[in-house]
């Protein structure tokens, strides 16, 4: 009858799946003839059609020889459990999809939209890219740990925005951080500036500006702060300005007021 390659060829497969096919049980592989050639009987050639058939519908190589020995019940039942599992690999690949698409989103990546809105409204006021970006890495650390609040917190944040201390801090960290000076004399008021809004947050944590703000836990603004520390070597000087105006972080969302503050 046929040789392993005009199987191959009339069956729509390559000489090597068959094969493969053979290495993994599926396919029997005949004796050879007087000539040295496998001969492949009319037998073989539906057998490989139906596992073709099989494959290409997505059903794996180890559950195929199973099908094929199946009645006709039980190869309902298989072919309903992996139908199954291609509906449940098809949401997962969809998922992956949006992920894919969003790399050429930005800060919708990690971020949902009451984050990247914020964002936007930093741009537009006027802050840097790079104290956005420094901004959008702090708050993926936020999403991970509160996201279920996120949208409580946001809003608090937008409200924020319209007190005229907060907006003048991003526009002159902005100044700072585009610089080159790596101790910036602005700094200073960099310092008083987060010093005085601290104190607002600490002394009105129930006003409506602060509605939002999430329950006390070191980590994440532990992290917070060694995210801006790593990002640019003069957040650890303001921190340190910070300590001497009397407070432990510059967390207006944490507050902590040292016992004494160092000399």
């Amino acid at each position: 009858m046929l040789t392993i390659s005009q199987l191959a060829s009339y069956t729509g497969v390559t000489v090597r799946a068959v094969r493969h096919y053979h290495q993994i049980g599926l396919l029997p592989e005949p004796e050879r003839d007087a000539s040295g050639y496998r001969r492949y009987s009319a037998t073989a050639v539906v057998s490989l059609i139906r596992i073709r058939t099989l494959a290409n519908a997505g059903v794996p190589l180890s559950q195929i020889g199973e099908l094929l020995e199946a009645d006709a019940s039980d190869f309902a039942e298989a072919v309903q459990r992996i139908d199954s599992h291609l509906c449940d690999e098809i949401e997962r690949l969809e998922a992956s999809r949006k992920q894919i698409a969003q790399l050429a989103a930005g800060d919708s990546l990690t971020l949902p939209p009451e984050v990247t809105s914020y964002l936007d409204r930093l741009r537009q006021i006027g802050v840097s890219e790079r104290v956005v970006e420094g901004e959008r890495d702090g708050w993926i650390l936020v999403v991970a740990r509160w996201p279920e609040r996120i949208h409580e917190i946001m809003r608090a944040k937008h409200a924020q925005l319209a007190n005229p201390q907060l907006v003048r801090l991003y526009l002159l960290g902005s100044e700072i951080l585009d610089g080159d000076a790596d101790d910036d004399p602005r700094l200073e008021e960099l310092a008083d500036i987060l010093a005085d809004l601290v104190e607002q947050a600490y002394t009105s944590s129930s006003s409506e500006s602060n509605r939002g703000e999430v329950a006390p836990d070191d980590v994440p603004f532990d992290l917070l702060d060694a995210l801006a520390v790593e990002a640019d070597p003069r957040a650890q000087r303001l921190l340190d300005l910070m300590r001497k105006r009397g407070w432990a972080t510059w967390t207006r969302t944490r507050p902590e007021r040292l016992a004494k503050p160092p000399t």
